[in-house]
């Protein structure tokens, strides 16, 4: 690369980190056209349910959404690399996936004269990336971002549920991680939590009890306990503990959270495992799907100081490990038909190839065919994927 290269894209890189929140794409906007000459430049938001790419424009609305499966800013997504699409009367529309740490935000379409140089186009997708981490931090104090990612209102519960989770995607050398929730506009209780370190990853998965409100309540509360303890320094057992004492003080039995806690280290592969109730793993291994079972412990809140052990498993590089909550398993056809284990482990088989982000999304849709009705789901459903990559020794 080039000074001039480094230089130009510096100064935009400088501009978004210093950048008021509800003004990063304005800023953006000026600078790309400054630097490249861009017109027009436009922020694709990705909804919630990942379907649909939103452009971000003036409160409370956005302009009319393009989908994800059948538009050019939705390949970029897709593939996570820029495609170039030659416009009819003549110049070309560039369009960058915006993600920072892989969580796939969105995308950024540039208007240019003529297609990139490959610099030209390194430069865009590094600033793509900072413009990423940016909205990010800047949702902290602006609607603005948010509000694009909604293709319609969110229920209040789904509004709880959504500010509780940590991203839908990770990845890092280790592994890559992917998440989805469904129905995303109106989710009850289910939800999944991670958090990093520099030799371990913490995974919680959670099938939540109830609905609307109260789901959302009991979900909040075990989530937060849960990462109390966990920032505590604590060992897994004794985050379960803890957040089963929260949980029993508040409702005294009442209501119980059905938890799969698992600690991974990054050096080893060796996974700490404690199973109180739980969502239900899946591993894809050398092209084979199979069950991953461990002995049961009673839910969280269920009784009061209920005592908690580990088990252990073992992950090999080029391992999937699927997590799926009971409303993937129970939901039904139009004939009554339960999803089951075995239509499962074939979804899971044919989206072999998909990166982990995209995994979820796509045996959602699968399950959706299978119930094929226009009725509202009985329960929401979760699908958590991680691919296993390991740590390279020296």
């Amino acid at each position: 690369m080039t000074a001039q290269a480094g230089d130009r894209r510096s100064d935009i890189e400088r501009v978004l980190r210093t950048a008021e929140p509800h003004a990063l794409l304005e800023l953006a906007r000026a600078e790309l056209f400054r630097t490249f000459g861009a017109d027009p430049v436009d922020l694709l938001m990705a909804d919630y349910a990942l379907t649909m790419l939103q452009p971000v424009a003036v409160l409370p609305y956005t302009t009319e959404p393009l989908t994800v499966n059948a538009s050019a800013p939705g390949r970029a997504f897709g593939t996570q690399e820029p495609f170039v699409e030659d416009l009819a009367g003549g110049g070309v529309t560039v369009h960058v996936p915006v993600t920072t740490r892989g969580d796939r935000i969105g995308v950024l379409s540039l208007g240019l004269r003529t297609a990139p140089d490959p610099i030209t186009l390194d430069d865009l997708k590094q600033i793509a990336d900072v413009l990423a981490h940016e909205i990010i931090v800047a949702e902290r104090d602006t609607d603005l971002y948010l509000q694009a990612r909604r293709a319609e209102r969110l229920t209040l519960a789904a509004e709880m549920q959504w500010q509780l989770l940590p991203a839908r995607a990770c990845a890092r050398t280790e592994y890559s991680l992917g998440a989805q929730l469904e129905p995303a506009y109106a989710i009850y209780g289910d939800n999944f939590d991670w958090s990093t370190s520099a030799n371990h990853l913490v995974l919680t998965v959670t099938n939540g009890m109830g609905e609307g409100i109260d789901a959302a309540l009991l979900t909040n509360l075990a989530i937060n306990a849960l990462r109390n303890a966990r920032r505590a320094g604590v060992p897994l057992t004794d985050q379960a503990a803890l957040a089963d004492q929260a949980i029993y003080g508040q409702h005294a039995g009442r209501q119980h959270v059905s938890t799969l806690l698992l600690r991974f280290d990054l050096t080893t592969g060796n996974v700490e495992v404690v199973d109180a109730g739980s969502p239900k793993l899946w591993r894809l291994r050398d092209g084979t799907v199979d069950p991953i079972t461990f002995d049961a412990q009673l839910p969280l809140g269920m009784f009061d100081d209920t005592p908690y052990v580990t088990e252990t498993f073992q992950v090999i590089p080029g391992d999937r490990l699927i997590f799926v909550t009971d409303g993937v398993y129970d939901v039904a056809s139009p004939a009554g038909e339960r999803y089951g284990q075995r239509a499962l482990a074939r979804a899971i088989k044919a989206t072999s190839l998909l990166p982990a982000t995209q995994v979820p999304r796509a045996v959602l849709e699968q399950l959706a065919t299978h119930r094929v009705s226009t009725s509202p789901a009985e329960d929401d459903s979760m699908i958590v994927c991680l691919d296993w990559h390991g740590r390279q020794q020296n």
